[in-house]
C-alpha cells in the first residue's frame, strides 16, 4: 500500500482532512525515525514493536568457489508482531 492510500484510509476512518492526516503521518514517522536512531524500542499496541539490533558478523561461503569471507556486523531494523498478530497470520 502506497502512503497516499493509507492517508485516504486514515483520514476517513478518523474523519479527518487528507492534509491534517498526512502531516499527522509525516510527523509520526519523523518521531518514530528519531526514536529507533536514540536506540529506543517503539511498542504500537494491538501491532508490535519496532528496534533496532546489531547483526554480528559472520563468516560466509561462496556457493561456487567455496571462498570464505566475512560479513561485517551491520544495524537491522526489527519488527516483533503481538502475539494475536502473529496467530491471525496463520489463518490466511
Amino acid at each position: 500500500m502506497l502512503t497516499k492510500e493509507l492517508t485516504g484510509l486514515v483520514a476517513n476512518a478518523a474523519s479527518l482532512s487528507k492534509k491534517d492526516t498526512e502531516h499527522l503521518l509525516n510527523t509520526l514517522t519523523a518521531v518514530v525515525r528519531e526514536n529507533l536512531m536514540a536506540g529506543k524500542t517503539i511498542q504500537m499496541q494491538g501491532l508490535g514493536a519496532l528496534e533496532i539490533k546489531e547483526r554480528k558478523a559472520r563468516v560466509i561461503v561462496h556457493p561456487r568457489t567455496g571462498e570464505h569471507t566475512i560479513a561485517p556486523s551491520k544495524n537491522q531494523l526489527v519488527f516483533r508482531p503481538v502475539a494475536n498478530l502473529k496467530d491471525e497470520l496463520k489463518k490466511i
